[in-house]
């Protein structure tokens, strides 16, 4: 073998013993060593193998419960607040995620007080939570299958008694159709809006248009979740809880 070829031989030795070890480096095994430099107390470190299992499109609300509380040791409010928030959209419900969340906040300078609902629409919203879309869709899809039966036997039937029960039940099935529908509409409302973002900036002086010399609107600090609903170039309109209004720069916020 002459000295050229043993040099090429072993830069393909050192090359191969540099690639494969990466290539062998799964989400899995990147979450187990994540783990462990979160034990070792290296939360920075955690944080960036974290990172590096949802670049690779490994999104999982283990992975964002996890990198929420990495962040959260090393010092980082809003960023903590975000994988916390991308975990409950993932595992919504979670008791462990909302606990977190709610502590989270806790520790943000904010205190706005949201404009309160009706109570009929509150509860919607209540029972909505509660209840999976998919089941909402399949239970309002029913109420009105149910709904033409009954009118289609009223109309077939000739027995007084038998067509007094059915329009009991087509009252029923009447009130079931516009409940379902209902709660149909606010989880799709629920789902269009849901464009929320975390104020990442310690401080932002939101103003009142999209022009940095326009009339300052209110201020807000790092960790307060708002509701984007417009866009205008490098400016976002967001609304806060209390139905306050304002335009931020999209570097001041990130969205969950």
């Amino acid at each position: 073998m002459t000295r050229n070829l043993r040099c090429a031989v072993w830069c393909f030795c050192l090359l191969c013993a540099a690639v494969l070890p990466s290539l062998a480096q799964t989400p899995e095994t990147s979450f187990i060593h994540a783990n462990e430099l979160y034990r070792a107390g290296n939360f920075q470190e955690a944080v960036k193998e974290y990172e590096s299992i949802l670049q690779q499109g490994y999104v999982n609300a283990d992975v964002y419960f996890n990198l929420g509380d990495a962040y959260y040791r090393s010092g980082k409010l809003a960023p903590a607040i975000i994988a916390f928030e991308r975990a409950a959209r993932l595992r919504p419900h979670d008791a462990d995620i909302e606990h977190n969340l709610k502590l989270l906040y806790l520790k943000t300078p904010d205190r706005i007080e949201p404009v309160p609902d009706l109570f009929l629409l509150q509860w919607m919203r209540t029972i909505g939570s509660l209840v999976l879309p998919a089941t909402v869709r399949g239970l309002f899809l029913a109420s009105w299958i149910l709904l033409f039966a009954v009118l289609a036997a009223i109309a077939l039937i000739r027995s007084a008694e038998i067509v007094r029960a059915l329009r009991i039940a087509l009252f029923m099935f009447f009130i079931s159709v516009v409940v379902w529908g209902a709660m149909l509409g606010i989880q799709s409302l629920q789902d269009t809006s849901s464009d929320q973002a975390i104020i990442t900036a310690q401080v932002v002086t939101a103003k009142s248009s999209p022009d940095a010399r326009s009339v300052d609107a209110f201020v807000i600090h790092e960790g307060l979740k708002v509701k984007i609903t417009d866009t205008v170039g490098d400016w976002i309109k967001i609304t806060l809880a209390d139905g306050k209004v304002g335009w931020l720069l999209t570097e001041q916020c990130e969205k969950i």
